[in-house]
């Protein structure tokens, strides 16, 4: 098993200004915000920070808080884009913006492996880019997630990128019985990509523990994978869980069809002064 770090670079319409004390200070197209990130331990390199919102964080420790801003932010979103797929960004209740632009590296390593005559599936795939991102490489795709609002931001995502008529399989379902259905199937993927919460709700009420939940997702997972698939990739944000805990956890799943396993953290390169703000752990199976 290999260790390695991911790193996002800048972008036109995103990039890491600053971090610190914190905080980190980022552009979303021509917009910036605040957002609290307490493993932004050092000092911020710029001695102001001029941002047209920022998250104040609650209380609590389950992620509560609200937004201010200091200039008009449209709050139906705006529209920015990474390659050849647009979207639409905007302040959610969730202090994020609707994607996550440490996926980027992600989305790029996916890619190389599909093309035309490829199927992939995307679990917890929230508001699409990451399928979009699968698509345009010539893959189908299925893209499942239990929230029916982050499925018709995905569908709205396609139309931005001329993608509507792309073989896309949009489903408002749970992820974990989804899978399981596709086991007793006998369906198969050439690639599969899964972003599980920490905690989290089915369309029907189910309930969604990471570390209770994820063992058995991930061998389905595996089941859905033959010696002609490409991936299994697996990130995990805010939770107290090693990459290498979650990287032993692939390789034994994936043992039966050979290739490698890597894992490590996702980071993020600030801009001010090139350093890397760690976001998430990653855990992903590729065929070579």
């Amino acid at each position: 098993m290999n260790l390695s770090t991911l790193i996002a670079e800048p972008w036109p319409d995103y990039g890491l200004m600053d971090s610190g004390n914190g905080r980190k200070l980022e552009r979303y197209g021509r917009y910036s915000f605040i957002r609290p990130e307490p493993q932004a331990m050092w000092a911020p390199a710029l001695d102001t920070w001029d941002a047209d919102g920022e998250f104040l964080p609650g209380s609590d420790e389950e992620g509560g808080g609200r937004w201010q801003f200091a200039r008009p932010v449209p709050r139906e979103g705006w529209e920015l884009g990474w390659e050849d797929v647009r979207f639409r960004a905007q302040t959610t209740p969730f202090r994020h913006l609707a994607f996550f632009p440490d996926m980027a590296p992600q989305w790029a390593w996916m890619r190389e492996r599909l093309g035309e005559g490829t199927e992939a599936l995307n679990l917890f795939g929230y508001t699409g880019v990451g399928t979009l991102a699968m698509s345009a490489a010539g893959a189908r795709l299925t893209h499942v997630d239990a929230s029916k609002k982050s499925v018709e931001a995905g569908k709205e995502n396609a139309a931005l990128s001329g993608m509507s008529d792309r073989p896309i399989r949009w489903m408002v379902d749970d992820a974990a019985k989804f899978a399981a259905r596709e086991v007793r199937r006998g369906r198969r993927y050439d690639g599969i990509i899964l972003d599980p919460p920490k905690y989290g709700r089915g369309p029907a009420g189910e309930v969604w523990r990471l570390e209770e939940g994820l063992p058995g997702l991930i061998a389905d997972c595996a089941k859905l994978l033959d010696e002609d698939s490409r991936f299994l990739v697996l990130t995990v944000y805010a939770v107290r869980m090693s990459a290498l805990a979650i990287g032993e956890l692939l390789a034994q799943t994936t043992r039966h069809l050979g290739g490698r396993v890597e894992c490590g953290d996702m980071a993020v390169r600030e801009e001010a002064r090139g350093l890397l703000l760690p976001t998430a752990i990653f855990a992903r199976w590729s065929a070579s």
